[in-house]
Formats: C-alpha cells, sequence, structure tokens
C-alpha cells in the first residue's frame, strides 16, 4: 500500500456546536467576572455601581421630566421627598438618643414646599417660622405629660435638633422650589442639579482611578483630592456649556456657578458624613439601594439650592 499524499489537504475539523450547558457556564462565568469588578469597585468607592446607575438614572429620568413638562410635577415630587428625607433624619437621630416628634416635623416641612412655590421668598420664611414653632411646641407637651420625664437639657437639644431638621431638608429643599417658580426657574433648577451629578460623577471616576491623598480622611475617607480635581475639571466644562446654552449668561458666568456648586456640593457631602459619624451610622438608611438613604443623595443638592437661587438673585 502506498503512502498517503503529504500534499492531500487535509479537511478542517468542525468545531462541536455549543450546547445549553456550554452557553450557561460562559453567562455564569462573565457574571462572575463582573461581580469580581463590581466588588473591587465597591470596596474602593464605598457604593454599589450597579444599583447606584440604575437608581440614578431613574431619579434623573423622573427629575427632567417633571422640570421640563410640568413644573408643579417637580413641586409634588420634591414633598415627597421633603417627607421621607424628614422621617429618615428624624430615625436616624434616634441613634443618638435625640427625639424629634415625626408628626409636626413632617407636616411643617412638607408645608414649606406649596408656600415656597406660590407664596414666595415670604410664603418660604413664614411657614418656616411657623413649622419650627409648631415642632417645638409640640416636643414640649410631649415632654410636659411624659412620665418620667426627661431632663430640660436633653429637651433642649431635642428642640435644637428639631429646628435643625426644618432647616437642613425642608428650607434648603424648598429653596429650590422657590426657585422653579420664577420665570425660567426650571432651567435654573435644571442646571445646578446637572453640576452637582457632573461633581459626583466628575469625583468618583476620577478618585477610584487616581485618587491617593485622601481629603478628610476622619471624615469621609472615600473622598481624595485627585477625586475633587476631576469634579472641578468636569464641572467647569458642564458649566460652561450650561450658562451659554440653557440659562442665557456669558460663559465665565458659567465658571463662576460651576465652581459656587461643586464648593457647596462637596461641603454638603462632607457634612453629612460628619453628621452620620457623629450618630453612629454610615448610612441614612438603606431606601436606595446603592445610594443609602434618600439623604445621601440630597446631601450635595441641598446647600447647592440656596446657592442657585443666590447666583439667580444675582444675575437678575
Amino acid at each position: 500500500m502506498s503512502d498517503p499524499d503529504p500534499t492531500r489537504s487535509v479537511p478542517p475539523r468542525r468545531p462541536r456546536p455549543l450546547t445549553r450547558a456550554d452557553i450557561q457556564a460562559q453567562v455564569r462565568a462573565r457574571k462572575e467576572q463582573f461581580d469580581e469588578a463590581n466588588e473591587k469597585i465597591t470596596a474602593r468607592s464605598g457604593r454599589n455601581l450597579v444599583s447606584a446607575i440604575a437608581i440614578g438614572v431613574g431619579l434623573a429620568l423622573a427629575m427632567v421630566v417633571s422640570l421640563v413638562v410640568i413644573k408643579e410635577i417637580f413641586m409634588v415630587l420634591a414633598a415627597v421627598v421633603v417627607a421621607f428625607a424628614t422621617l429618615e433624619l428624624v430615625a436616624a437621630l434616634k441613634h443618638a438618643d435625640i427625639r424629634v416628634p415625626r408628626i409636626p416635623t413632617v407636616v411643617a416641612g412638607v408645608a414649606m414646599v406649596p408656600a415656597a412655590y406660590y407664596g414666595g421668598a415670604e410664603g418660604q420664611w413664614l411657614v418656616a417660622l411657623g413649622g419650627m414653632l409648631f415642632v417645638a411646641l409640640w416636643r414640649l407637651g410631649a415632654w410636659a405629660v411624659s412620665t418620667p420625664r426627661a431632663g430640660f437639657p436633653a429637651v433642649l437639644r431635642d428642640l435644637a435638633a428639631g429646628t435643625f431638621v426644618q432647616v437642613y431638608v425642608s428650607f434648603l429643599a424648598s429653596t429650590s422650589v422657590l426657585l422653579l417658580s420664577k420665570d425660567g426657574g426650571q432651567w435654573w433648577v435644571l442646571a445646578f442639579i446637572v453640576v452637582v451629578v457632573l461633581t459626583d460623577v466628575g469625583a468618583y471616576a476620577s478618585g477610584l482611578n487616581f485618587g491617593k491623598h485622601p481629603m478628610a480622611p476622619t471624615i469621609s475617607p472615600k473622598k481624595t483630592w485627585e477625586g475633587l480635581a476631576g469634579a472641578a475639571l468636569v464641572s467647569l466644562v458642564g458649566g460652561v456649556l450650561l450658562a451659554i446654552f440653557m440659562l442665557g449668561q456669558p460663559w465665565w458666568f458659567g465658571l463662576i456657578f460651576a465652581a459656587v456648586i461643586v464648593f457647596t456640593a462637596t461641603v454638603g457631602d462632607l457634612s453629612e458624613s460628619l453628621l452620620k459619624r457623629d450618630i453612629g451610622i454610615k448610612d441614612m438608611s438603606s431606601w436606595l439601594p446603592g445610594h443609602g438613604g434618600i439623604l445621601d443623595r440630597l446631601d450635595s443638592i441641598l446647600p447647592s439650592a440656596a446657592a442657585a437661587y443666590v447666583l439667580w438673585v444675582l444675575a437678575q
């Protein structure tokens, strides 16, 4: 028998078709790789990336639709957020044995939102002062009839905390609604929230990739100076574009606008971290997976709302 011709081509071996088990194995492997990468990001940033993105996109869509379509929808959303954020902060303060009455605090806080929208700054201040008095009288009444009765220094601390909740959550949140009520105010609200988001995203991405030097290690160890630099760079570019194409302001106003919002957003974030540290909790709540609590998402927005309103006044 002659040897086979070495020049004769050998037909290629056909690959084995993928079975259902093979596909499932590949999917599991990809999922494990993704989960491992997500865990590493969570360990470095302190945030579940997938949940944070999903909830962030949902909140952003609701905000944009409410601002662009019907401004009153945003007012209603703000009232709902104030109610839940107030309940969240009142519950968190209990960890430090601080008693703030829930019902009057929520009622007073929610009332401040329509007061700011329909009554302007005068209505906002009137309801704010009335709400603080309402909460204080409620707490004093509860203290007077309680048995056993807490010491008066503890009650004074509760009264101060009640005023703090009204100012920190309700008054600052209603300031965004006050700005919304102005002619073209919805674009100013959208602009400052966009800059807050740019600050958050810029700090997150820059800190994750380049962060080495902690900015406030005793308050918030995850925040770095490199993250702040990235936040400032992204926000300044965004501020210029927003000023020109959305607010009808010169480019240099966009730099001022962005710089102020970056400052207030960063201070607000650090202030809430300090508050949680003093109370002894990691997150205000677990209502928003990947974000913590509602206040954990509002910490940068609340002081920035007041800053944006001041900038609007100065631009008139």
